[in-house]
């Protein structure tokens, strides 16, 4: 098998798992084939039912190893420390030639060691893991990073009149060739007056009702299960500031829709220095 995986567990402790001894990974089951919840409602007299969403549930992941070495003892110990429920959650990597994905995953059980002469010997064994992913979507293993400030300077020496200081840099388009829509960590840094993001192809925005100063920073995610906005002061410290989000917005944490998104960012101050950092990763049903 060509492919390598690469688990990192809740310690941030990893083993590599490929082709090559002596953790050899023969068989991977997980890679997609995740079932599709479908939401659907009825109404008195209705013949059938009318769609609302489908939801994903967890994906399962398993995969055969053959361990092949001298001291399978300390291998098959190794292995088990790795694969430890009790480390909690790790990262999955899945590495192909140019595709590279991850995935959160924890354990859901000890590794087996099966017993019989076609799976141990002096110098191997076979082993099966078992981990469960509770978001099934595998992510790009990189963010992916867009910044959008007030201006873009222009000046340069030597120069000639009529001098070009700068232009605007508040627009920029994202596209996301993923399988589904996906949250974004934005970053906002002052100073500006009720800063905003936009995004002008849905239409939804993020905005902070409130001033922010040359000193600030305010991080906003728009993750399902991990939506926050926090002020971030020098230290690092963090103040939570749910509070200053505009809430007229609908919804008032959005995500990035399938293709292209314009997005743009605009402060009250239309002499504002401030800028925004837009992050995110994309996500795919399969690899």
């Amino acid at each position: 098998m060509s492919a390598k995986l690469v688990f990192t567990n809740g310690r941030g402790i990893s083993i590599e798992l490929s082709s090559a001894p002596p953790f050899i990974v023969s068989k991977i089951e997980g890679l997609g084939g995740v079932e599709g919840n479908i939401e659907t409602q009825k109404a008195p007299f209705q013949d059938g039912s009318s769609y609302i969403d489908t939801t994903l549930s967890e994906r399962p992941l398993a995969f055969v190893i053959s361990i092949i070495g001298d001291n399978i003892p300390a291998h098959r110990s190794f292995v088990s420390s790795i694969f430890n429920p009790k480390t909690g959650i790790g990262t999955l990597s899945y590495i192909d030639g140019e595709v590279k994905k991850e995935i959160k995953a924890i354990p859901e059980r000890v590794p087996v060691f099966p017993s019989g002469k076609e799976n141990r010997g002096f110098n191997y064994q076979v082993c099966t893991v078992d981990l469960l992913a509770l978001d099934p979507f595998w992510l790009d293993p990189y963010e992916s990073s867009e910044p959008l400030s007030a201006w873009i300077g222009k000046f340069k020496f030597p120069f000639k009149f009529p001098v070009e200081f700068g232009e605007k840099a508040n627009r920029t388009t994202i596209n996301n060739d993923g399988d589904v829509e996906t949250p974004v960590f934005i970053d906002f840094y002052g100073p500006a007056i009720n800063p905003t993001v936009t995004n002008e192809t849905t239409g939804q925005r993020i905005r902070i009702k409130r001033t922010l100063s040359a000193t600030d920073k305010l991080e906003v995610s728009t993750e399902f299960g991990n939506k926050y906005v926090e002020i971030v002061a020098a230290d690092g410290s963090r103040t939570n500031a749910f509070h200053w989000i505009d809430l007229s917005a609908d919804p008032i944490l959005f995500q990035l829709a399938l293709g292209e998104n314009d997005i743009s960012f605009s402060s009250d101050d239309p002499a504002s220095t401030g800028s925004v950092n837009i992050r995110y990763k994309k996500r795919y049903v399969a690899v």
